[in-house]
């Protein structure tokens, strides 16, 4: 850190009592600018009313069956995957309020401008929540100025991730918003039981709406069973009430949108007994313990907790040992190799290093920089417990990050609210020292390091697929695509049927069709995506018996798809091969498509 005197840098935590309508106004205001700022950088180049990750289209998959009548508590995608369908692992409380907005502007709108409308209507109303909680979390921390420094940036990774633009529906945006809502919560620094009542219930949200925030609930709770260790009767109430609204939210809502005939299933990827169970468990043990042992001495509630561990640890070892693993792990070899490592949130750190060195830098170093900072100021006792929590949370962040790169955009956003602190200190600094000019690059340099978009645009100057994507949008070459209207829509022409095609061409088929795919890119559709591998990577004669086994109708070849173009290269006698070349066997009828078109269309004959 710069050479600055602690008189100067460290800032006084803010008063007890928040300011609520300051808090309010300011959230209001940069929420309204950023709103207006992702609808004016979007809305003029989409081409699209659904995002373009295959989630965002599967979620309006999920809402249009849930209005067609689909229940509640079915979420299987029955055009998808082999016969029978696919369970997915999505929750319904995502489903619910994208599919009211589409039915309340279905009153005075037809069904595609009622999407449209939902659709960039969900994801801005979703800036608003967490503004406000990044703006609360960043108040209690430093005050007005280390809020105003983290709403900033905070702006710039909302603009920059893609996730509130129209259309991005999936579930990652509400994560965001309730990790921010969470964080905020915790830092409540007069520890009342309201705040953290709340938290509680974030807390059961964050579990139920997806596992990839499951750590960092564990987190959480861990860090108020501490807290409550050292603290003692001072925090009983607030951590009775967590642990209370935690064991109480996650019940309501597994019985909310768990059906009855799955209520003893262990799952690790969605909300299920196994983190039903736990969770419960965990608030539950941790309600008893504020309740009981908060008087004794520190070494008697060192041992109830010691003991509450224990048993909280052969819980887990004996309910779901499986979840202490990544579920993707058990995907076939085959399903790692042609789907899995061209998945860049899956990667892990060193294969994203080996396929594009210049993007980590976007992905970890404002987590790296925060952690730091967050060490320098628990080093200088100077706000050490909101400062020990946000190194916790940062910490597992950037560990799944390492793994899965889809970790980072927690960790990210956490980031913000130590940063955000340091910058607005170090303002103040340059300010007060106009003539340094040390203290000026400073704040400067580390205003620009908290940005990830600032490293991602570095890393573009670096040689790899970064750079050639740079090149490319500013060549302003458009590649031709598999999923445009034309191609799409020789595909619905054709009769209803079951369509086999590579991953990233499901959940768009799905979309504009009624035909059933064998695969789209979800791990537990593992039969689907295998039989749809298996038949680009056979000869054309086993092929054929692949086709007919699973009633396929019609094979869809896309001839830019890197998928495609991975099994091609991998069996060049494979029937994806064989058609790259231009030679179609005998079962197969080519369908006309478009001139120009990256997309190849073929009927597969009645077997005589």
């Amino acid at each position: 850190m710069p050479n600055i005197t602690p008189a100067v840098l460290s800032s006084a935590p803010p008063a007890l009592t928040d300011d609520n309508g300051v808090v309010l106004r300011v959230t209001a205001f940069y929420a309204l600018a950023a709103i207006v700022l992702v609808l004016a950088l979007s809305l003029p180049f989409a081409t699209d009313y659904v995002g373009p990750d295959n989630d965002d289209v599967m979620r309006l998959v999920m809402v249009r069956d849930l209005l067609a009548g689909q229940g509640w508590f079915d979420t299987t995608q029955y055009r998808l995957g082999l016969a029978g369908g696919t369970l997915m692992h999505w929750s319904r409380l995502i489903d619910l309020p994208i599919a009211n907005l589409v039915g309340v502007f279905s009153i005075v709108l037809d069904q595609p401008r009622a999407e449209a409308l939902a659709l960039a209507v969900w994801p801005a109303l979703l800036i608003v929540p967490l503004l406000y909680g990044i703006g609360l979390a960043a108040f209690r921390l430093g005050g007005r100025a280390a809020m105003h420094a983290s709403l900033v940036l905070t702006v710039l990774l909302v603009l920059a991730i893609g996730r509130f633009d129209p259309g991005a529906i999936d579930h990652h945006n509400v994560q965001l918003v309730v990790i921010a809502l969470l964080v905020a919560m915790l830092l409540d620094p007069a520890m009342r039981a309201r705040d953290h009542g709340i938290a509680g219930v974030l807390a059961g949200l964050a579990i139920a709406i997806g596992a990839e925030t499951t750590p960092l609930v564990a987190v959480v709770c861990l860090a108020l069973a501490l807290r409550w260790l050292v603290r003692g009767a001072v925090f009983r109430a607030a951590a009775a009430a967590f642990g209370l609204a935690l064991a109480s939210s996650v019940t309501l809502v597994f019985f909310a949108t768990v059906p009855p005939s799955r209520y003893g299933a262990v799952t690790c990827d969605s909300l299920s007994y196994g983190f039903y169970a736990l969770a419960v468990f965990g608030g539950g043990a941790l309600f008893l313990l504020a309740a009981l042992a908060s008087r004794r001495p520190f070494a008697g509630r060192l041992l109830a907790l010691a003991a509450a561990g224990g048993v909280m640890a052969a819980a887990v070892l004996a309910i779901a040992p499986q979840c202490l693993a990544n579920p993707l792990d058990t995907l076939d070899p085959l399903l790692k190799t042609f789907w899995l490592s061209g998945v860049v949130e899956a990667q892990s750190a060193l294969a994203q290093f080996r396929i594009d060195p210049g993007s980590l830098g976007g992905f970890y170093a404002p987590g790296l920089l925060a952690l730091a900072v967050c060490l320098w100021r628990i080093r200088r006792k100077d706000r050490r417990e909101a400062h020990i929590l946000l190194f916790a949370l940062i910490l597992v962040a950037l560990a799944i990050a390492l793994i899965q790169i889809r970790g980072a955009i927690f960790s990210n956003l956490l980031s913000v609210l130590p940063l955000g602190l340091m910058i607005a200190d170090l303002r103040r600094a340059a300010n007060a020292e106009p003539e340094n000019s040390r203290r000026g690059l400073a704040f400067l340099g580390l205003t620009l390091a908290s940005v990830p978009a600032v490293w991602a645009i570095a890393g573009m100057l670096l040689p790899g697929p970064s750079r050639v994507r740079l090149e490319t949008a500013l060549s302003g070459s458009v590649r031709s695509s598999c999923i445009d209207p034309a191609a799409v829509g020789a595909i619905a022409a054709e009769p209803a049927g079951v369509v086999a095609a590579a991953s990233n061409l499901g959940a768009p088929i799905l979309r504009h069709s009624v035909h059933r795919v064998l695969s789209a890119p979800y791990h537990r559709n593992q039969g689907g995506m295998l039989t749809e591998l298996h038949i680009g990577l056979s000869e054309p004669g086993r092929a054929e018996a692949f086709l007919r086994g699973a009633g396929v109708t019609l094979v869809a070849l896309c001839t830019v798809d890197s998928q495609v173009r991975d099994i091609a290269d991998a069996e060049p006698d494979g029937l994806y091969a064989t058609l790259l070349k231009g030679v179609v066997p005998a079962y197969l009828d080519p369908v006309g498509m478009a001139a120009g078109s990256a997309l190849r269309l073929y009927r597969v004959r009645p077997d005589d």
